[in-house]
């Protein structure tokens, strides 16, 4: 049976679209595989953040935890938002601004110890950031 030139039309309108529809799965498939999600240290504490994916990890460095290698480039310490803490890994040079109190945002995995293993470390700043402590001392000298 030989094929009209309507239904040759039809059949290549239906093989773009075939092909269009699978390169649009393939392409939101990789995109979701490389998304890097933000957990606080609660959220994995409580079990929603996964293991072995590439995630992000934000809060503060608590004080009197940052343990450095001797010989090595490792560091270990603990990050909190308030109300939970995590423990860190980092093998690497931390950036100028890290310290104990800063806030920071690792990125890495976690591991099956609950352990979070950065692979970046970014220590946040905000050069508009005023302490409100000085921004009170300047409000109060304005006034007078």
């Amino acid at each position: 049976m030989a094929m009209n030139k309507r239904s040759k039309r039809k059949l290549l309108v239906v093989m773009v679209l075939l092909g269009i529809s699978l390169a649009t799965v393939l392409a939101l498939t990789a995109f979701e595989e490389n998304l890097m999600y933000f957990y606080s240290p609660t959220e994995v504490n409580d079990g929603t953040a996964p293991t072995g994916r590439a995630i992000r990890v934000g809060g503060l460095v608590v004080e009197g935890t940052v343990e450095r290698d001797s010989d090595s480039l490792l560091v270990k310490f603990d990050l909190t938002d308030g109300a939970e803490n995590i423990s860190i890994e980092y093998s690497g040079i931390l950036p100028d601004l890290f310290r104990e109190g800063q806030g920071i945002v690792a990125m890495g995995k976690l591991n099956d110890k609950k352990v979070f293993v950065a692979d970046e470390v970014l220590a946040k700043h905000d050069e508009n950031y005023m302490p409100p402590e000085v921004a009170d001392a300047l409000e109060a000298a304005e006034k007078k």
